[in-house]
């Protein structure tokens, strides 16, 4: 597939706004805020429709129990000036735009005034008389523009129905009250929710901008170049960590990266110098004849050279292997009598030099590692402490820490090693000046520092220039975690 180079890519990511994570987020913002609305819009209206039509109703009933309660009935003839509520005139009742008529049992009209005197009279409301109760009802006449709100009354005496006061009201103002709510919410809906998907888009590219900033940052990453930072404000929220977490997983990555590429150069360099070393003595050698003794003092050096090459490559191995977090073979080990050995094979090698190898070992210590890197770990430390030193000795001290940590010390009465030699003893291939004309690969103290670490322990180092050197090792006694 063809790749998309960085103008295409913006390109599509114009012509995908729609995708955009923003985009969406105003969008979820605006469908949130405009179901909301409608359910805040039917119950506004609900219950406002309900509160105006129970006033109405409420004004109904007090009207006609008033008008009912006052009529004058006389031989079954009912006085209709007599029946208006107390307090109240025909004028004062129309310009509240009420309907007061009086019927007969049979539903003639006897008396009324107002607008809707005329409207027919329902069978539903004369069934209810009949039934001495009261009921509310609306008519919907098909001249009229709007509904008309009954409430029907029956007037008993002696326990017969005598007559029927109706009160008749136009519904007209409640349904022009809904209208203009209904209006206003329909046209204020719309407007509210784009109001809030503007303001959503706003505020989430607002809150999306570090994370663009991060995305064209994340563009100028590679592998050749690990220095970009993305160097947003310190800020403790969920971008702000993200941020920082990716920013020290790149100085991470970067100094990996770098310690990498410096690893390869130095082991370059070190293969290298056998190899050319071996390819000189061939030339000179295969240059004329030579006598048996060239030749044999030829072989000795190729072979000084061929072990040099061995050991290098071994080390390599080794350190390869701790990279590759191999998991190690834990057992128990009984480091006391681990110790021992070890002291007593390089014995021989310390006092070939005149040099006196004593040891101060507590008894029956065990440990839970790996005890072919164990004793790779300590025979290391021991041959660096004799081939270092000249004269005086060399102390091998272990004991069991109070913290139920094991603590091993190796202390030479060697030159020491200068102070701004000791921050980088540890790294592959470093070597300290005044020990570069001594044998070696500048690998063993990086190989005794990843044992140390995949038995969950730790190595320090002390040093006084003319004194002599001391390493600190520390080891769990129960070592479980761990690999090489």
């Amino acid at each position: 597939m063809k790749p998309i180079n960085q103008d295409s890519y913006y390109a599509l990511e114009r012509t995908a706004f729609w995708r955009t994570l923003r985009f969406r987020f105003a969008l979820w913002v605006a469908l949130l805020l405009l179901v909301v609305l409608a359910v805040f819009s039917v119950f506004v209206y609900t219950n406002l429709k309900h509160s105006l039509l129970k006033a109405v109703d409420d004004s109904l009933r007090l009207t006609a129990s008033q008008a009912s309660t006052t009529a004058n009935i006389q031989n079954g003839q009912i006085n209709f000036s007599e029946s208006l509520p107390e307090g109240s005139s025909v004028t004062d009742l129309q310009e509240r735009g009420l309907t007061i008529r009086i019927l007969s049992p049979a539903g003639n009209q006897l008396e009324g005034f107002g607008p809707f005197s005329d409207l027919p009279v329902s069978a539903e409301s004369l069934a209810a008389a009949a039934a001495h109760q009261s009921i509310f009802f609306t008519l919907n006449e098909p001249g009229e523009s709007d509904p008309v709100r009954f409430y029907s009354v029956p007037i008993i005496e002696n326990n017969a129905l005598v007559g029927i006061v109706q009160v008749v009201q136009s519904l007209g103002d409640v349904e022009d009250t809904l209208d203009r709510l209904l209006t206003a919410l329909l046209l204020s809906a719309p407007l509210l929710v784009g109001v809030a998907g503007l303001g959503g888009y706003f505020l989430a590219a607002r809150a999306l901008a570090p994370v663009d900033q991060m995305t064209r940052t994340a563009r100028r990453i590679s592998a050749e170049d690990l220095s970009a930072r993305f160097n947003l404000p310190v800020t403790n929220d969920e971008v702000g960590r993200l941020a920082s977490t990716f920013d020290n997983m790149l100085r991470r990555l970067d100094d990996a990266f770098r310690r990498e590429r410096q690893f390869t150069a130095d082991a370059s360099h070190e293969l290298r110098t056998p190899l050319t070393a071996m390819q000189a003595i061939i030339s000179v050698v295969r240059q004329e004849r030579r006598t048996p003794q060239d030749y044999e003092q030829a072989l000795d050096d190729l072979a000084e050279e061929t072990d040099r090459l061995r050991s290098l490559t071994e080390d390599l191995l080794n350190l390869a292997r701790g990279d590759s977090n191999k998991p190690l073979e834990f057992e128990e080990v009984d480091i006391t009598t681990l110790l021992f050995d070890l002291s007593d094979s390089l014995r021989t090698l310390a006092e070939d030099k005149g040099l006196r190898l004593t040891t101060n070992i507590s008894e029956r210590i065990t440990i839970t590692g790996d005890s072919d890197s164990l004793i790779r770990l300590f025979a290391n430390l021991l041959d660096n402490a004799i081939k270092f030193t000249s004269k005086g000795g060399i102390m091998l001290s272990a004991h069991r820490a109070i913290d139920n940590m094991l603590e091993v010390s190796i202390t030479d009465s060697g030159d020491g090693i200068p102070a701004e030699d000791l921050p980088y003893i540890f790294d592959r291939f470093y070597r300290v000046e005044k020990s570069r004309a001594a044998r070696g690969t500048g690998l063993g103290l990086a190989i005794v520092a990843n044992i140390a670490e995949a038995h969950g322990g730790s190595i320090e180092v002390s040093s006084t220039v003319g004194q002599g050197t001391t390493f600190h090792v520390r080891l769990p006694i129960s070592s479980r975690s761990l690999s090489l």
